[in-house]
């Protein structure tokens, strides 16, 4: 489903990628591991266009979105290449003055009057689309178990209640890969488990996902692949048993040491 060659980014004179390179099968997860600056959240945002990489290749399902030398488009094809992805960011990111369905309608809605003002379908088209595009809402917050936040915004929920409500949005334009960056970084322990179960549940042959966590015992327990990133490479990949339990790396010893002392 997804391959990254050789992916590079540099922020001036400093590398953040150092050439990554892996490979991801359809209804996969991939946790990311690593201390802070070892260019986790930087890898993510490339992958989503958030970032121009300097260098390498993106290839989704067999189709190449980016390769060494591409022009990034104009806004119009940007959009496109990031509708393979679903971005569920650290801080919420939604909107106050919409209410929890619109958020997660908001970004379908939007396209469907786009296609309308390109007269790709009529005004009746797009009726039934906004009906349409609401009973998946719907649909998409009972999976979250938000059924009954339906009507509510932002400011009425708790933090892992919004950050759930991003993951319905992310889920709602049926991405063909789901990425969270460090999604509970911003919770307390009691939300972070609110939302791990919900990112847990969504496993499935149809869902794949590239998680970035400091959640340990999450990783170990959920992801098929897990990722060990230092200094702008991936120092170590491997099964969640490889890895936690047989490093390679002296690296990923110490890193695994330091943070099983801390908690």
């Amino acid at each position: 489903m997804l391959e990254i060659n050789n992916l590079t980014k540099k922020f001036g004179a400093v590398e953040v990628l150092k050439g990554i390179t892996f490979s991801l099968n359809k209804g996969e997860i991939v946790a990311v591991i690593g201390s802070s600056g070892s260019g986790k959240s930087t890898l993510l945002r490339c992958i989503n266009f958030l970032e121009k990489a300097d260098s390498g290749e993106i290839i989704v399902d067999g189709e190449i979105i980016y390769k060494t030398g591409d022009v990034i488009g104009n806004d119009a094809e940007m959009r496109e290449k990031r509708l393979h992805f679903g971005l569920v960011f650290q801080a919420f990111n939604l909107f106050p003055q919409l209410s929890i369905l619109k958020n997660i309608t908001l970004a379908l809605d939007v396209a469907d009057k786009a296609r309308c003002k390109k007269k790709q379908i009529s005004k009746v088209e797009l009726s039934i689309a906004s009906e349409k595009n609401k009973q998946q809402g719907m649909k998409i917050l009972e999976e979250v178990g938000l059924t009954e936040k339906i009507d509510a915004y932002p400011f009425q929920l708790s933090g892992g209640q919004q950050q759930r409500v991003a993951i319905a949005r992310a889920l709602a334009l049926s991405p063909d890969i789901l990425c969270f960056d460090e999604p509970t970084s911003a919770l307390d322990p009691e939300l972070t488990g609110e939302v791990l179960r919900v990112i847990k549940g969504l496993k499935s042959p149809d869902n794949t996902m590239i998680i970035v966590t400091h959640e340990m015992e999450f990783a170990k327990n959920v992801a098929d692949k897990i990722i060990f990133m230092s200094e702008g490479i991936i120092e170590e990949i491997g099964t969640p048993k490889e890895i936690f339990e047989n490093p390679q790396s002296e690296k990923t010893k110490n890193f695994l040491k330091q943070y099983f002392n801390k908690h």
